[in-house]
């Protein structure tokens, strides 16, 4: 059984499985946490910017009968950036790069 536990630990390091996970974990237990940033500061802010009043996911070009919701990408990919950014600020911090035996091979 040993040796089956060293392989599957093994496996774990060589295909940076470690850091998926956390990054997974991490990017989960911020998500309400980021959505409220997002949607309750930094939206507001850049809505000032753009001169678009009220909530920027509400923000679209009309072009005929098509709508084009480019205030909900905008959100979505702030989303993205700022769990990105505390996943990587969390990886780096909690030093989980030395996990992966990928990251000592260089």
């Amino acid at each position: 059984m040993k040796k089956h536990a060293r392989g599957f630990m093994e496996f774990i390091r060589e295909q940076g499985v470690v850091g998926l996970a956390i990054g997974f974990i991490l990017g989960t237990a911020v998500s309400k946490l980021v959505a409220s940033l997002v949607a309750d500061i930094i939206n507001p802010i850049l809505s000032i910017f753009l001169g678009a009043t009220g909530e920027l996911k509400q923000r679209f070009l009309q072009i005929g009968q098509v709508k084009i919701l480019w205030g909900d990408f905008i959100a979505a990919m702030i989303d993205f950036l700022v769990i990105a950014l505390v996943v990587y600020i969390g990886f780096k911090m909690l030093r989980l790069d030395r996990l992966d035996k990928k990251s000592h091979k260089k």
